[in-house]
């Protein structure tokens, strides 16, 4: 009886150790990997996949570029400057090292040139005279990328120069990057300027070969950054799109010569094998309607702001449902996308995702007189009710 209890008793304190003390999916996964840090994440929802020493403080080395891009696609798009804006070399630019395209002192190239040597060339240079020109001096261009770390809420980042030479003070993580890879994809300019696979610079008398190799050798890369130093060793973040699932990752501290690349096929390879896009409405997909009280029109339309889908555990799918949350009657005027609700995604138990239900349309005040005619016709039961508070 005694030896029955204590059999039982062991049981027990296993089974409950197992409960309280198994660890969650993302530090199960069966990856080993040389980066020294590393992450895998959904874009779409932010959801890591994966992970190694995530916040770790690291030096990034030109992956740093991908911050730089990041500002200088904000200033083209706020009006600050233009793609067809003649950038100056300045002697300032033309002093750096490392990766560059030998600018010369008052050498002349259109932003946008400057900005594909730096996403395809990894050009320090280019950096240097882009921030110059868009801000004014390069100090000015790095605490614009500063502040924008802060905006993100990258709290393991802080940026001395725009290119990622080797500088005290100078770093960032893994999980920051990934973050910061997001905001990328949200502006397109990024994601086409860092897909570009080769460049003919200089009327083709200096040819550009992009140094993220994955846009060669793993179908659905798109973007981002590579980066190399002594000090940081080899980095890379990147995005790969297959079946609609859109994943980031982010490596760094990789030892060995391109293993910066294999590494993140290793991590990607486990991403898309276990991982799967479940999607249940496209963009822009009617998703309900809403009362528009004194309204131009009696209701308006909502669609939903991106594809209505998430990223689930394959074979997990059917446990997937939407929940629909919007205003049922709004004060008139509405702008076209202004947000009016919500679709929820569940799977089991868990929220994964939220898409925003945008106005479809513009909705004008009524004037004074088509409101007392619907009020005459609601009076006499000729029309829906649709205006009473």
């Amino acid at each position: 009886m005694l030896k029955f209890r204590l059999r039982s008793f062991i049981v027990l304190l296993v089974s409950t150790c197992f409960l309280f003390c198994n660890v969650s999916p993302v530090k199960a996964a069966n990856i080993e990997t040389s980066a020294e840090s590393a992450i895998l994440i959904d874009a779409a929802t932010g959801r890591i996949l994966y992970e190694k020493e995530s916040h770790k403080e690291l030096a990034p080395a030109s992956v740093t570029k991908l911050m730089t891009m990041l500002v200088a696609a904000e200033a083209v798009e706020s009006g600050k400057g233009k793609l067809k804006d003649i950038v100056t070399a300045s002697e300032n630019a033309c002093s750096l090292g490392g990766s560059q395209i030998y600018l010369e002192p008052g050498e002349k190239f259109s932003l946008e040139e400057m900005l594909i040597s730096i996403a395809v060339g990894s050009a320090n240079d280019a950096c240097v005279a882009v921030a110059e020109h868009l801000y004014g001096s390069h100090e000015e261009f790095v605490e614009a990328m500063n502040n924008k770390a802060k905006e993100l809420g990258l709290n393991n980042t802080h940026f001395v120069n725009a290119y990622g030479l080797p500088a005290k003070g100078h770093y960032t993580s893994a999980y920051d990057l990934a973050i910061l890879g997001r905001e990328a994809l949200k502006h397109p300019l990024i994601t086409k300027l860092t897909s570009i696979k080769e460049y003919d610079l200089r009327h083709g008398q200096f040819k550009l070969w992009n140094t993220n190799k994955l846009l060669w050798w793993y179908e659905g890369t798109d973007g981002f950054k590579t980066g190399w130093t002594q000090e940081a060793k080899y980095c890379l973040a990147s995005t790969v799109k297959r079946d609609g699932l859109r994943l980031i990752c982010v490596v760094m501290g990789v030892p060995e010569a391109r293993g910066h690349f294999s590494e993140s096929m290793k991590i990607y390879n486990y991403g898309f094998a276990k991982y799967m896009y479940k999607e249940f409405a496209p963009a822009g997909s009617k998703q309900g309607e809403t009362v528009v009280y004194k309204g131009s029109k009696p209701i308006v339309e909502l669609v939903a702001k991106s594809p209505v889908g998430v990223c689930v555990e394959k074979g997990k799918d059917k446990n997937c449902w939407t929940e629909i949350k919007l205003s049922k009657q709004v004060n008139a005027p509405v702008t076209q996308g202004q947000k009016l609700g919500e679709i929820i995604i569940h799977c089991g138990q868990e929220e994964l995702g939220k898409i925003d239900l945008l106005a479809k349309e513009n909705v004008d005040k009524a004037g004074f007189l088509e409101i007392i005619k619907r009020t005459i016709q609601d009076s006499y039961g000729m029309s829906p009710s649709l205006y009473a508070q």
